[in-house]
């Protein structure tokens, strides 16, 4: 009788007058999102308390419910406060409910209670310990609190997808690494287009080279990892990326991680002069340019013959201070999985739980055909999600952001909510092998967004 309350719902509060529903219902629910017989005496009568205007204040109760009901579960939670209580309460109220009429719920309300089994709710519950929980993440609160007695680690990444960065830039970059430090995550990633993709903004908003933002970071982002998600390989020949990422590692001390993928978008090749082979070839020239990777990381200067490339010298100065990991990005479970399962550091893959569950499993299953140990592949996985302040924070986000887009379709894709659900959602992938979140705010316009992980990071770290 008692659980997670998944949102959205129709929810039913039922019980007696003063039996705690409107407190009950203001401590989870914006105003906006509560109906009230009250409110509505209030619409079609005189006020809040014209008795007279009830039958057409529940008519509109009735319609406003119909509609809302429409593909939404149905969760009635029910209030059989104690009579003695109820009593009280109205007794204390300005307008009281007539002493005859709060009888008479009180004694309807046990059999109120039997009879919601049978009446076709989704749930039937009880309020004590009732909390809302997002509908796009069923068991986030259990996973919360098994977060706060038995902490999972796991680790945070900032990708930075869009620069509102005004008249500024640098100073703006360096407020958002301020920030980042400042929130307890580990490190910064930069998209890398040579246009603004349009899941993330418009055409002719500013999207820099990362390598070169990158260099600029690594002097004011003390302690943050750097890097890429993900670099393709029809950009940059794979000896210059090779080159490139040394040299930041070597200025940050061991700190550059490199995202790596066959690349998809054949707009930007082609408005920037780029060839943009068919797939087969673009994962072909992955392969290729891992292995340039490691020959030109590796010790040494000798020459280099291996599956795909062949190099009569492998003189890369400065060397990786450290060993750079090499995470792919990509869900092709055919080629792209394979590709990171044999060569990769790292695979990024999407946060969606069903999503991953399934990638994990085919994932594992190449790692095993390659004869490699799953656990030398971590998992990561790029995450966008509406993080509010609080629940109205959050929908106010999802307004100004979905566009054409239904708001609960928004909210869904972008898991909206509060940073108490993100950290059970996040426990749930650590529960998966997940080792680092890679969060990409589609709200980031300084600093002060990325302080709303803190409580995230916090609850990991």
């Amino acid at each position: 009788m008692t659980a997670a309350l998944p949102d959205p719902a129709l929810v039913v509060l039922v019980g007696a007058s003063g039996s705690g529903k409107s407190a009950w219902a203001a401590a989870r629910y914006r105003p906006q999102e509560v109906v009230s017989a009250d409110h509505l005496r209030g619409v079609v009568g005189s006020g809040e308390h014209d008795l007279d205007a009830s039958a057409d204040a529940f008519a509109l109760l009735d319609q406003i419910v119909a509609a809302r009901r429409a593909g939404l579960p149905g969760v009635a939670v029910l209030f059989d406060t104690d009579p003695a209580v109820c009593r009280r309460r109205n007794a204390a109220r300005d307008r009281s409910v007539p002493a005859a009429v709060l009888d008479s719920q009180l004694r309807r309300m046990p059999a109120a209670i039997r009879e919601a089994g049978a009446e076709g709710w989704d749930l039937v519950i009880r309020p004590q310990g009732a909390a809302v929980e997002p509908a796009h993440t069923p068991g986030s609160r259990r996973a919360a609190a098994e977060q706060s007695l038995r902490p999972a680690g796991l680790g945070f990444v900032l990708q930075i997808s869009r620069f509102p960065w005004g008249d500024d830039p640098a100073g703006w970059l360096a407020a958002v690494a301020a920030g980042a430090a400042a929130a307890g995550l580990d490190g910064i990633a930069l998209m890398d287009h040579l246009i603004q993709i349009p899941q993330a903004g418009r055409a002719w908003e500013p999207i820099p080279e990362p390598w070169v933002a990158l260099g600029l970071l690594a002097g004011l982002a003390p302690g943050l990892r750097l890097g890429t998600l993900v670099t393709p390989v029809t950009f940059r020949a794979p000896g210059i990326l090779a080159k490139t990422v040394a040299t930041l590692d070597a200025l940050t001390g061991g700190r550059a991680f490199c995202g790596i993928g066959a690349g998809w978008w054949d707009r930007e090749h082609a408005a920037f002069g780029l060839p943009f082979p068919p797939a087969a070839a673009r994962e072909d020239r992955l392969e290729a340019a891992i292995e340039t990777l490691r020959a030109l990381w590796q010790p040494g200067t000798k020459a280099h013959r291996g599956a795909r490339v062949s190099l009569p010298e492998t003189t890369c100065y400065p060397r990786p201070v450290s060993h750079v990991p090499v995470i792919v990005g990509g869900g092709g479970e055919r080629r792209t999985l394979r590709i990171a399962a044999r060569l990769g550091d790292g695979c990024n893959l999407p946060a969606d739980t069903g999503v991953l569950d399934r990638k994990l499993a085919v994932l594992r299953e190449h790692c095993r055909e390659a004869g490699r140990d799953p656990a030398e592949v971590a998992v990561t996985v790029l995450d966008v999600p509406v993080i509010g302040a609080d629940r109205g924070h959050a929908a106010a986000i999802v307004e100004r952001l979905r566009g054409r887009t239904p708001a609960a379709t928004f909210a869904r894709r972008h898991h909206a909510g509060t940073a108490a659900d993100h950290i059970g959602r996040y426990r749930l992938l650590a529960e998966r092998g997940v080792s680092t979140v890679f969060v990409s705010l589609p709200d980031l316009a300084g600093p002060g967004d990325v302080l709303r992980l803190s409580p995230v990071t916090a609850a990991f770290s």
